[in-house]
């Protein structure tokens, strides 16, 4: 690997944005950093209010993508496992000593199907979901052939309008031919409100997870009048983990974003009408950017642009100042920020919330995870680019 030396005498390599021990502004950019502290803090914080609500949580790992970010989510937030949406996604995880992997999306094609039954050979539990009970035949079929078990959950489509059956006589068909099927075994349900998770007022969210937490205990009622009982009923998000969690249906929440905090799910307001950043989570992920131009007197350029992020829920907005500093557009290697009190300098750096997380996370290569003005840890976005 080459390498470059900073001011302290550290090595940092040209393909990597900064080492263990470093000081915090040698850090490269563009590159995401994690404030450890407050990732901490919001991890620890949900798996406290899983335990205290009785249930369990299954982290989101489509989010963050890190092996490292998931072990951490096990040690001191209680996760029992993690959430995957891909095949791919999910070797990862579960190659990296995740032990209990669930794919909560569909798997139909045979060579995906045929992997997915190959995981538990990795020492892992591996659940998967189904909304056709065409795919259960495949699914048997290819864990009879490698000597293994799937665990399947039925979903529901709860709202979100996209995968999932709607009744629960559906549910229930499909179950009874996931429990009579050599290889697979029946795990529960999957339910998760995606649509709702955005929409700016508590009550709004609430109003629509009510309805889906009725037609939820409907079908699981209806699976236990026939002997089927659901290990796992599974769902919830940061935007209304709470509902879920307190709903008496569910027992298994799935969220993901809590961890980081994006600006997009940071507008979102709790039941008091206060931004859920703002007290409930902390913004843990920051997109780090330098300016790199200030040859116009009331604007700057940054170097994080569109290749650095995803602006698919709105532009990031500048972290931790007081100023009239405003992120205000981007092209492929640029960010234009407002500075109409040039304030900002070339190589000041600017700690930016993305707007999205997710997308963001999958387009780097690294965590740099800081505390206390130092480099701590560099951590592979280990999943990067799985999505097949």
């Amino acid at each position: 690997m080459s390498t470059q030396t900073n001011l302290d005498g550290l090595e940092v390599g040209f393909d990597v944005p900064a080492l263990p021990g470093m000081n915090a502004v040698d850090i490269q950019t563009p590159c995401l950093v994690l404030d450890l502290d407050a990732l901490e803090r919001n991890v620890k914080k949900m798996g406290d209010l899983a335990r205290d609500m009785g249930v369990r949580h299954r982290a989101h790992g489509k989010m963050h993508k890190s092996v490292d970010v998931a072990k951490l989510q096990e040690t001191l937030g209680h996760s029992v496992g993690i959430c995957c949406q891909k095949v791919s996604e999910a070797e990862v995880f579960a190659r990296g000593g995740i032990k209990d992997v669930m794919v909560s999306n569909q798997v139909r094609d045979p060579a995906k199907i045929d992997r997915l039954a190959r995981m538990p050979k990795l020492g892992a539990r591996i659940l998967v979901c189904v909304d056709d009970p065409g795919n259960v035949a495949d699914l048997a079929a290819a864990a009879q052939k490698h000597g293994t078990e799937l665990e399947c959950l039925v979903e529901i489509d709860c709202g979100a309008g996209r995968c999932g059956v709607t009744t629960s006589q559906e549910v229930v068909n499909i179950a009874k031919l996931i429990d009579a099927a050599d290889g697979l075994k029946f795990a529960g349900i999957q339910a998760y409100q995606g649509a709702m998770q955005h929409l700016d007022l508590y009550n709004d969210r609430k109003a629509k997870i009510d309805i889906a937490v009725e037609q939820v205990e409907h079908a699981v009622n209806a699976l236990k009048s026939l002997g089927l009982e659901c290990d796992i009923v599974g769902g919830g998000g940061t935007g209304s983990y709470y509902f879920e969690g307190t709903s008496g249906v569910f027992n298994e929440l799935q969220c993901g974003s809590y961890a980081f905090m994006d600006a997009d799910y940071g507008r979102i307001l709790d039941k008091d009408g206060k931004r859920i950043d703002d007290g409930e989570w902390e913004n843990a992920l920051f997109i780090l950017t330098s300016v790199m131009s200030h040859a116009k007197n009331d604007i700057a350029v940054v170097d994080a642009g569109l290749k650095a992020q995803s602006v698919d829920s709105g532009l990031p907005t500048v972290f931790g100042r007081n100023d009239n500093v405003e992120y205000m557009k981007c092209s492929d290697e640029h960010g234009v920020v407002s500075d109409p009190d040039h304030v900002l300098k070339v190589n000041d750096k600017l700690r930016l919330v993305p707007g999205h997380c997710d997308p963001t996370c999958n387009v780097h290569d690294w965590y740099v995870g800081v505390r206390g003005g130092k480099v701590e840890s560099l951590w592979p976005v280990s999943a990067r680019g799985k999505a097949y």
